[in-house]
């Protein structure tokens, strides 16, 4: 390429600068100064803490330039609302879901423990000392019904309390035909009183008769049993001395049985005595039980920090055996008119829970709600939400750090009076804590601030 080609393309390029200044320079500078003074900022903020600030630019102890705050910025209707473009929304993937007005309820299924019912259980004791004689039952887990005989006793006292009862009726017997009535009702009531301490030692009524009938005095006595059931555990052997401390059988009727189960805490309000239960057992396949939440016991188990709850089952055919482990699901009450979230919305904090609603086009309202139970993925909230509202489901936690800076900054854009009283520090704390607004030409360092001596606008590095 030659030189004059050269000099030809440099005159040309020096000519268009010339008539574009000529003809738009005007027009753009004022362009240019309009937009400045329209997105003049605020103030500017760190960019890692937002509570320090600076009118002016500067840069932080690293190096990082402050970012500026613009009047548009942080103000909203609600303190800490956030706009979002919606290209952003897509692209941090924002959704949201509707508040619902609808019936609540919830399914508990755990693990539950046959057990015996417990007011069906028997422990049987002698009346009197003895001896043991005959043992008619003597084999655990056997069937019993009621007033079967278990054992014969032999016992002194009962030797004499049948002597008494012979004596008493053989003197009714020389005295009935008397003609004092006195003597006559004395010899009755000797009778009755001889009889009914026999009834009272449990003595049966099968040999009351045969003593009557016979007027031999039995040296053996026999002890019935007092429910059907089945003998759990028996406590004596033929020929052993007995009193009446010791147990002779513990007998319980299996036809109902008891069910326990733990809870968690979350649980317990959904859960009321008279609910209606479901069980299955592996030793059953294919057959559902059904049953009765019965008690809630009161106090918590301190290892599992559960509620242990009771339930009963119909058990006639004996399938149902103490210490077997069951599937139990319990189903709860529905809970009627209840507002309705996906759990996943709600930003859980130690101080309160947060749900962010979108009240626009890519504004999101925070709101501070009460919530209630939870089933299912759904939680039930009392205050804060109204059905029918959209509410965040997913990039929530990016959207609340965003509406905590704005939130920050519409304090920091209060009057100087209010916003001294409400959360800015006083200057000797600020100074004190090296953080709050900073005078022109103050840097922040990793030691607090430090005054630099330089004017301001001077944005040498340290």
């Amino acid at each position: 390429m030659n030189k004059a080609a050269v000099w030809m393309g440099i005159v040309a390029l020096s000519a268009g600068i010339g008539l574009g200044y000529f003809m738009f320079g005007e027009n753009a500078a004022e362009m240019t100064g309009s937009a400045s003074a329209q997105k003049q900022p605020l103030f500017y903020r760190h960019p890692m803490n937002p509570e320090i600030t600076s009118p002016v630019p500067a840069k932080g102890s690293m190096g990082m330039d402050y970012v500026p705050v613009y009047a548009e910025a942080g103000v909203g209707d609600v303190e800490g609302t956030v706009r979002i473009n919606p290209v952003i929304q897509h692209n941090i993937g924002v959704r949201t879901a509707t508040a619902e007005r609808r019936a609540f309820s919830r399914t508990i299924r755990a693990v539950g423990r046959v057990d015996y019912n417990e007011e069906k259980m028997i422990r049987l004791h002698p009346k009197i000392d003895g001896w043991i004689r005959d043992l008619r039952i003597d084999k655990t887990g056997q069937p019993v019904a009621r007033d079967d005989i278990l054992l014969s006793i032999y016992s002194p006292k009962l030797v004499s309390t049948q002597q008494e009862y012979l004596l008493a009726l053989n003197h009714l017997e020389n005295l009935k035909d008397s003609r004092f009535d006195d003597i006559r009702r004395g010899a009755e009531a000797l009778v009755t009183s001889s009889r009914q301490r026999l009834v009272l030692l449990d003595v049966p009524a099968h040999q009351i008769r045969e003593l009557e009938e016979s007027r031999e005095i039995k040296e053996s006595l026999h002890i019935h049993a007092p429910a059907g059931g089945t003998v759990l555990r028996i406590g004596v052997r033929p020929g052993q001395y007995v009193t009446p401390a010791t147990e002779l059988y513990m007998i319980v009727d299996l036809s109902t049985v008891w069910v326990y189960v733990n809870v968690y805490d979350y649980e317990l309000p959904w859960v009321k005595e008279g609910d209606k239960v479901e069980m299955t057992l592996a030793s059953v396949p294919g057959r559902i039980f059904t049953g009765e939440l019965a008690f809630i016991y009161p106090y918590a188990e301190s290892k599992t920090r559960t509620t242990r709850i009771r339930l009963v089952f119909d058990n006639a055919d004996l399938v149902l055996r103490p210490e077997m482990f069951s599937e139990v699901t319990i189903r709860s009450d529905e809970k009627l008119n209840q507002i309705v979230v996906p759990a996943e919305a709600v930003v859980r904090s130690g101080d309160y829970n947060q749900i962010f609603v979108m009240t626009g086009r890519g504004t999101f309202e925070p709101r501070k709600v009460q919530l209630g139970v939870e089933s299912g993925g759904l939680v039930a909230v009392t205050e804060g939400v109204q059905a029918g509202e959209e509410v965040v489901t997913s990039a929530q936690f990016l959207i609340d750090s965003e509406s905590k800076l704005r939130e920050a900054t519409a304090k920091m854009l209060m009057p100087e009076q209010e916003a001294n009283e409400a959360t800015a520090p006083s200057d000797e704390s600020a100074a004190e804590n090296g953080q709050g607004y900073s005078e022109p030409g103050t840097m922040e360092t990793g030691h607090g601030q430090e005054v630099m001596d330089r004017e301001p606008g001077d944005m040498n590095h340290d």
